[in-house]
């Protein structure tokens, strides 16, 4: 493997100095890739438009072709952050109109790519915000494979797109995670599922290996219920993007309409809890159950 500095005109920064990462990655066989630490695009997708795919400009790599809005991440930059800026300087996304929904990685050993997967929750209009585009649109799902593809892209888009009716979801029993680990919970009951909350937060914001939540893919980030009852109801607002659902009554009763209302919104549902009887009421309404165990080691 070698890695080559670009030439003029060929894809970098549209603004501003070039990163190190703007270089290209040689194989010993003599394939090049873009982007010295590896590269990220994001696949919109807008539940009645389609997905936004990009127009490659003729003099750049596979020009003339389609595929997503993407391009080298930069150094010490996730995936999921290089996908996103390469999102907003291509296609003129706002910040705040995708929510990432699931990651794939194509891993060569030497050059890795991430198609990071994000629905559409504040609709837009692209823009053609450098000279890497020829046109920016919304293509129906099912025309996709009548353009002619970035062979990249071509070669992925069976796997993604057998996905993008999977959107799986977490409810959190938090009462029996909480209760799992005997430290003091029981002296402060709102403040200890307040730190779980803040826990489960963070974990759901930096995704979910894929094999835990019986996916395929490489990671998701969920939609996450958390339901408190009892005098954890006392905690406070909470932010984080993990919706916290209190209980009026039986938390149990709380956990299976929750679970039942997302399987109901088609949605993949996991439950969290150790409790036997709350696992078969659960399995009963279309969800699937992990432990109280199973999520800490997660955390």
């Amino acid at each position: 493997m070698t890695i080559v500095p670009p030439e003029p005109g060929e894809p970098r920064r549209p603004l501003g100095p070039r990163d190190p990462g703007d270089a290209w990655v040689v194989a010993d066989s003599g394939e090049r890739y873009w982007g010295r630490f590896g590269a990220a695009g994001v696949l919109a997708v807008d539940a009645e438009r389609g997905v936004l795919l990009q127009h490659r400009v003729s003099w750049s790599h596979f020009g003339g072709t389609w595929g997503i809005p993407g391009g080298a991440r930069h150094q010490g930059e996730s995936a999921l952050d290089g996908a996103l800026r390469e999102s907003r300087e291509e296609a003129g996304i706002p910040a705040g109109a995708l929510r990432q929904r699931f990651a794939n990685v194509l891993d060569l050993s030497i050059w890795t790519y991430t198609t990071v997967v994000a629905d559409v929750v504040e609709p837009f209009d692209p823009v053609i915000s450098d000279p890497e585009s020829v046109a920016l649109e919304w293509v129906p799902v099912a025309e996709v494979t009548q353009r002619e593809l970035h062979p990249g892209f071509a070669d992925s888009w069976g796997r993604l797109s057998a996905l993008l009716d999977v959107r799986p979801a977490v409810v959190v029993d938090a009462a029996n995670v909480v209760g799992s680990v005997p430290d003091g919970w029981w002296k402060d009951r709102a403040g200890a599922a307040a730190r779980l909350h803040a826990r489960v937060a963070a974990w759901a914001a930096s995704g979910v290996a894929a094999s835990a939540l019986g996916l395929a893919a490489d990671r998701w980030y969920p939609a996450v219920s958390f339901v408190v009852e009892g005098q954890a109801r006392a905690m406070a607002e909470a932010v984080g993007g993990v919706d916290v659902v209190r209980a009026p009554a039986s938390g149990d009763d709380a956990i299976v309409a929750e679970a039942s209302r997302l399987v109901g919104d088609g949605m993949a549902v996991t439950v969290v809890t150790s409790d036997r009887g709350l696992r078969e009421r659960v399995e009963a309404v279309g969800g699937r159950v992990e432990s109280a165990g199973w999520l800490l080691g997660q955390l």
